[in-house]
């Protein structure tokens, strides 16, 4: 592809401006006047070779590129905690169960309510005895420790029904369950014996105790102990990947007992959030912990390191071939988005045919993407084009903030001989303070300046990139230290002064000696070295109100730094 610049068709354009004006772009000319185009802007070339800034490397190793590897500090691995540990922090403590529910499993010290009509009356609340029984007048003891509150009133209507056979209607609910008491214990912060009902969730215990210690319990082997015996082994990983934790109803005496924590595996990186996730096999390879890890989009490949019996070990793989490497106690898994993109996005605003956005070569230039835009030369002033860059405006942020720390360091902490000079002093430190605070606030715009002697040169393109087309304007705004900021038609002819005489004139806080020019294509100007254009703009900026005059120029020149990077002039 040729490359061309738009003040390359800015000529071309002014030889056709009697034809009928239509929506064009640089290869939508006739090739002779494209050749004669290119010549004079390879000439141009020639003959003055632009100072084209290296773009800021936007590498790092994220983005698969060179650069040191994240180091996991001490900090950073304290901040680091276990799956699971945010279960503990008071959900599940505040919501006790009645245990009145169908699938509750009735125990000695329940209370029944039991009601009969019809041949025979019974109005009673029965306790279930020792022996697991309810015993019901006229009728004897019946059998109920085990039965599920669901299937109580069929017991209880079945006994009834062998002694009348007829005419006896049967009503029973469970009135109240007996508590019991679980002993908390092994490795959770606050082992103890707390109270309860038999339904209790096994986190309801838990919770109780502050929950499992972070850096020595495990979340994965949780025993369940009646008289002894393991009744059940519980995983939480479970319950947190699949919502399913299955156990049984507790008995007053029962213990929950945690044990050590096993194998651990840190993962960070680019994943949802960074844990440290516990092993439950004597071997794990990859394809779990990527199971288990939240990966972020785009995911290609993981950093291992660890200790091995030989000694430190580390290995940077594709995602793909992790699923088969075995990981031990210890290790630390990044895992990074690591493919390079050979593409970038650029956006244009303004006035132009089209879309606004494009997918090019990471190599793209300015003038191949301008040869691509289609614009009506009538609309758009395409020999201002400008572009607005990330980096640049990064740039501007930083110099301009390290400007303000000097301004700070060198005023506000200077020592004062004599009473009269603390107070200037002081008012002096009051205007640095009020200063500092609105400059702190200014957001550069980042616009990069890619004209050189009304020619447009090129660069070459970065992702993220606003490439600006700004509209043709008849007007000048007049802005900053004037009583009446406006923008008024320009008048060719008309001088700077005749302008901001039209604006009401200086303010009294205008600097008159530092009147600034922004052209469209946001180079900044003093007023004095050029003459005004359409489009242009008359910034005007405050002056000074400080008798220390190295104290004066030091704030000019920052504020001359904000009116190039923001177009704005900052009042004080």
């Amino acid at each position: 592809m040729k490359q061309f610049s738009i003040s390359s068709l800015l000529a071309v354009a002014l030889l056709s401006c009697c034809l009928k004006v239509e929506a064009q772009s640089f290869g939508d000319l006739p090739q002779a006047q494209q050749a004669q185009a290119l010549r004079s802007q390879d000439i141009a070339q020639v003959q003055q070779t632009p100072q084209v800034q290296e773009p800021i490397s936007r590498t790092s190793w994220q983005s698969g590129t060179y650069g040191p590897v994240p180091e996991l500090t001490e900090d950073k691995m304290a901040e680091i905690k276990p799956f699971g540990a945010d279960l503990f922090t008071g959900g599940f403590r505040g919501v006790r169960a009645d245990g009145l529910n169908s699938s509750y499993k009735i125990l000695p010290g329940d209370q029944v309510t039991l009601r009969l009509w019809g041949a025979v009356e019974v109005d009673r609340i029965l306790p279930v005895d020792a022996q697991g029984n309810v015993f019901i007048p006229t009728i004897g003891p019946v059998q109920v420790m085990g039965v599920s509150h669901g299937q109580l009133d069929s017991i209880v209507r079945s006994a009834v029904r062998q002694v009348y056979s007829d005419k006896v209607s049967v009503y029973t609910n469970l009135q109240g369950v007996q508590p019991v008491a679980v002993f908390v214990t092994g490795y959770v912060t606050k082992p103890g014996r707390y109270a309860g009902v038999p339904s209790d969730s096994i986190l309801y215990f838990l919770d109780q105790a502050s929950g499992i210690d972070e850096r020595l319990g495990s979340y994965r082997h949780i025993s369940i102990i009646r008289a002894g015996n393991v009744l059940a082994r519980l995983d939480l990983y479970n319950f947190l990947l699949t919502g399913q934790m299955p156990h049984g109803q507790l008995q007053d005496g029962d213990t929950i007992f945690v044990e050590a924590r096993g194998p651990v595996v840190t993962v960070h990186g680019d994943v949802g959030r960074a844990y440290h996730y516990e092993l439950n096999q004597q071997k794990l390879f990859g394809q779990t912990l990527t199971e288990l890890a939240k990966l972020n989009p785009g995911v290609s490949h993981v950093l291992l390191r660890g200790n091995r019996s030989e000694g430190p070990y580390s290995s940077y793989k594709p995602l793909g071939e992790f699923a088969s490497v075995e990981v031990a106690d210890g290790d630390e898994v990044m895992f990074f988005v690591d493919q390079r993109d050979n593409h970038i996005v650029v956006q244009l605003e303004g006035n132009y045919l089209g879309q606004s956005h494009f997918v090019l070569p990471k190599d793209a230039s300015l003038h191949e993407l301008l040869n691509s835009v289609a614009i009506d030369p009538q609309e758009t002033s395409y020999q201002s084009v400008s572009v607005r860059r990330l980096s640049v405006a990064e740039r501007q942020r930083q110099s301009l903030m390290e400007s303000l720390r000097r301004l700070e360091t060198t005023y506000l902490g200077a020592p004062s001989a004599t009473v009269e000079e603390s107070a200037i002093r002081v008012r002096e430190a009051e205007l640095i303070t009020t200063f500092v605070e609105k400059a702190r606030q200014v957001k550069p715009n980042g616009r990069l300046v890619v004209t050189h002697q009304d020619k447009i040169m090129d660069l070459r393109l970065q992702d993220g990139d606003i490439i600006t087309l700004p509209p043709r304007s008849d007007s000048i705004l007049i802005s900053g230290e004037v009583y009446v900021p406006q923008s008024v038609v320009y008048v060719k002819g008309k001088s700077v002064s005749d302008y901001i005489t039209g604006a009401g004139g200086f303010s009294q806080h205008a600097d008159k000696s530092r009147i600034l020019v922004v052209r469209q294509n946001g180079e900044v100007r003093s007023a004095s070295d050029v003459s005004l254009q359409p489009g242009d703009e008359i910034l005007i900026l405050p002056a000074v109100s400080s008798k220390n005059v190295q104290l004066a120029t030091s704030i000019t020149q920052i504020l001359y730094q904000i009116a190039v990077a923001t177009k704005v002039a900052l009042d004080l």
